[in-house]
């Protein structure tokens, strides 16, 4: 008796915790961003990407480059994810960095992954693979805390608290913030996917160098408002979820207009 009541108990537990497990930036952010970006591409382009993710949407492809770091023969990916900065730049200062950066980061991957897309011989296994990487990293970039401080690791090693739990400010910002919301993706995007085509041309006009240095900045408005070891609750999320979900929005409206441009 004892051992059936144990028995469903830690099997009850575990059917409550699994889901908790799955629900980071990757379960929601990048598919609210996805899902942002499919509203916005060109039929010409739609066909294209079905051509080569198949029944796969740009919001279920966006998470495929977290969901493959449990293989390891893809940990030469890792690096492709964010760009962090030794110091604060000007604009005409980070275009002069990042026009001679060799390193292997998102900014340089991209420029390498957009190239390889646009052309026409490119083997069906590399665009599905690169597809589905610059769905990611494109978003990823757009996240402040992937375009932030090297000392820290991008906020990594920067403790805090989220509410009652062990936090750090990096996955405060991949996950904490958006999960906060209690919003399905599809919900989210439905609730802040709101621009004028005005708007949308001129975000579309900016260089990635601009979606760099504008999560940057960010970046630095966030570790100038959050202390070390500071618990951070409803407050936080009052203060900052406005620039959350632009960021998300706009990580959309970019997204859709590389990919146009890579496949119109």
């Amino acid at each position: 008796m004892k051992t059936t009541f144990w028995k469903k108990l830690l099997i009850g537990a575990a059917v409550t915790y699994a889901p908790l497990q799955g629900m980071a930036w990757g379960a929601e952010g990048h598919r609210i961003s996805g899902q942002i970006a499919s509203s916005y591409l060109t039929p010409k382009t739609r066909a294209a990407i079905k051509a080569i993710l198949g029944n796969e949407s740009v919001a279920m492809s966006s998470t495929w480059a977290d969901f493959i770091k449990s293989d390891p023969n893809y940990n030469y990916l890792s690096s492709w994810h964010y760009i962090d900065f030794d110091k604060t730049y000007t604009y005409p200062e980070m275009q002069s960095y990042l026009k001679k950066d060799t390193s292997v980061n998102a900014y340089t991957k991209l420029q390498f992954m957009i190239g390889e897309l646009k052309k026409k011989s490119l083997p069906q296994e590399k665009k599905l693979l690169y597809l589905r990487m610059v769905i990611h990293i494109v978003e990823d970039i757009h996240q402040p805390m992937h375009a932030a401080r090297t000392d820290d690791k991008g906020g990594n090693d920067y403790k805090v608290m989220w509410f009652r739990e062990e936090s750090n400010l990096h996955s405060v910002w991949d996950s904490k913030l958006i999960d906060f919301q209690g919003l399905s993706y599809t919900e989210y995007a439905n609730a802040i996917n709101f621009t004028t085509p005005a708007q949308r041309k001129a975000w579309q006009q900016e260089p990635m160098s601009k979606w760099l240095f504008d999560s940057k900045a960010i970046s630095e408005e966030i570790y100038a408002n959050t202390r070390r070891d500071e618990t951070l609750n409803y407050k936080y999320n009052f203060k900052f979820i406005g620039t959350v979900n632009k960021q998300l929005v706009k990580a959309g409206v970019h997204l859709a207009g590389l990919l146009n441009q890579i496949f119109g």
